[in-house]
């Protein structure tokens, strides 16, 4: 077994037995920026467009449940701009009261709240997007930075490079020559939660990816990432040093205006020496490094260009529903007939809003489950090469499996219980109600889980995983739960419903309650959902 089955075990026993250093504490004054700053270099402004009333929710998620797009659309610069900036860029400054930790500093501008569409663990946004584009493409051929701050294409490097990104990939992509290559600059997430980070980070990259495959999928585009391939190759080419920022995803981009359709014509080998010199330039005085964290990257890195076979993730497949268990039928779901950018810019984390004196509808709740069955479908197979693994494409494999922990849903007692998305009903696992056994085992104090109309827990046979396709796998299992969470949060802004994500909780003291020990379910976070308070305290100041 690789180091990733043993930090996959700390991540689940941290409530109980702390990750080291257990004494560490962030230097606030000192932290990184939320972005990379590459000085002098010459920016690209993008475009924006306004983007298509008919571009819905429903039609992202599709009448499949599925996301991602079709095989015809085709993206230009003004739909990767729109993408990008309603993904990640910053769209609105956000103040209310609320019961997060950070209340006290949001009013200061340095320290100001910037909404964006996906989520992120913390606010801390590490995922670095980089486009590299060939000759087909709108500008000069070279590696651009995605600046989110100024919503603009930093040239990092002049020159068609993409020959690079397409040998890497090693089969996948090979009819295009646009790429968009996601790192993650890890520093900027573990001055905070240092050898979490890993754990976190992974989630953040698929947060990031979901968003764009449901932002496309509703534009009739298509975003699938792969996340095998030569990344040593890709990080020379970058400029970046493993230890530091490690590439975790590229999503080839199908380009309009390609002649013929054809495969991308060969540019012919990139020389040895060629790679971005331009380098980012910290704000922290003081940079730490963290054993678990640079060990996670070693070991997820390895062999990254091996790409599993057709079928690998077969034995890892989420558990079928109990058939012995009482069912809950649910209705159908709730229409989310929003455009996607509307929605996307509604999103935001409740942080202790929520009003048990109004239950959440059984139509809501079942939109909520769907949505979270669509975002557990981040791909293809991963033999394929071109999608993650995680959904139902060719091959078939369902890795994600979710639980509800229902306290106040119109229709339903409250209870604990299984989600069978097949049959779109719920499983009664425990019945009771569970309000004090989420919030005994909830360590922070910005929710009380018992308002929440329901508490919703994906979870993950990690260790099959691992086992299947090998320590990279552990990117597979986080960027799976991470897509999970940001349907949810989109769907939730599509429903008027508040949502909120947490990842401290005691990972065992779950799979106790809801008995995961036979099937080795790793639940990997809670999230909640239900109605908010009337008439918040909240300020909005939309820039975009």
């Amino acid at each position: 077994m690789g180091y990733a089955h043993d930090y996959a075990a700390a991540i689940m026993q941290r409530g109980r037995v702390p990750m080291p250093p257990a004494d560490f504490v962030p230097n606030w004054s000192d932290g990184p920026r939320k972005a990379k700053y590459y000085p002098g270099v010459d920016s690209l402004p993008l475009p924006v467009a306004d983007y298509p009333a008919d571009a819905s929710l429903d039609r992202a998620f599709g009448d499949s449940g599925d996301s991602g797009g079709t095989e015809g659309g085709e993206f230009d610069l003004t739909s990767l701009s729109g993408m990008l900036l309603d993904s990640y860029g910053l769209t609105g400054r956000r103040l209310g009261v609320q019961a997060n930790t950070d209340l006290s500093a949001l009013p200061f501008y340095p320290l100001a709240n910037w909404s964006r569409g996906s989520a992120s663990g913390g606010g801390l946004y590490p995922v670095s997007v980089y486009w590299v584009s060939g000759p087909s493409g709108p500008v000069t051929p070279g590696v651009h930075y995605y600046s989110t701050r100024h919503h603009t294409m930093q040239r990092l490097l002049t020159g068609d490079v993409s020959g690079e990104v397409r040998e890497s990939l090693g089969g996948p992509g090979a009819d295009t020559d646009q790429y968009l290559v996601l790192g993650i600059k890890y520093w900027q997430n573990s001055f905070k939660y240092n050898s979490f980070s890993f754990h976190a980070v992974s989630m953040d990259l698929g947060a990031a990816v979901q968003t764009w495959r449901m932002w496309a999928g509703a534009r009739g585009l298509s975003v699938e990432p792969a996340m095998w391939f030569d990344e040593a190759r890709l990080q020379k080419l970058l400029g970046v040093r493993g230890e530091e920022e490690g590439v975790f995803a590229v999503v080839p981009l199908k380009w309009a205006g390609k002649p013929g359709g054809s495969a991308a014509a060969p540019t012919g080998p990139t020389p040895a020496n060629v790679s971005v010199r331009r380098r980012d330039v910290e704000r922290s005085r003081e940079v730490f490094t963290f054993d678990a964290l640079l060990k996670m990257q070693a070991a997820t890195s390895a062999h990254a260009a091996e790409r599993p076979a057709p079928g690998a993730l077969a034995p890892a497949a989420a558990p079928p529903a109990d058939p012995d268990l009482p069912v809950a039928p649910l209705p159908a779901a709730r229409p989310m007939p929003g455009d996607v950018r509307t929605v996307l810019r509604r999103r935001r984390s409740s942080f202790g809003r929520f009003d048990a004196s109004r239950p959440v509808t059984g139509e809501q709740l079942a939109a909520c489950l769907a949505a979270s069955s669509a975002g557990s479908r981040l791909g293809g197979d991963t033999g394929t090469g071109t999608g993650t693994g995680t959904g139902a494409g060719e091959g078939g494999v369902r890795l994600a499996k979710l639980y509800a922990f229902v306290n106040h849903v119109e229709g339903l007692a409250p209870g604990a219980y299984e989600y069978d998305p097949d049959a779109h009903e719920l499983r009664l696992v425990k019945a009771g109600r569970p309000g004090e056994f989420l919030q005994r085992n909830y360590f922070l104090s910005n929710y009380n889980l018992e308002q929440a109309g329901a508490v919703l827990v994906p979870t993950i046979r990690t260790s099959a995983v691992l086992d299947a396709v090998g320590d990279r796998g552990y990117r597979l299992v986080n960027a799976t739960i991470g897509a999970v969470a940001q349907s949810v949060y989109t769907a939730c802004s599509a429903l008027d419903l508040g949502c909120g994500v947490a990842l401290g909780f005691d990972n065992v003291s779950y799979i106790e309650e809801l008995g995961l020990d036979a099937t080795g379910e790793a639940p990997l976070l809670i999230m909640m959902v239900g109605n908010e308070r009337p008439a918040p305290a909240d300020f909005r100041y939309e820039i975009a």
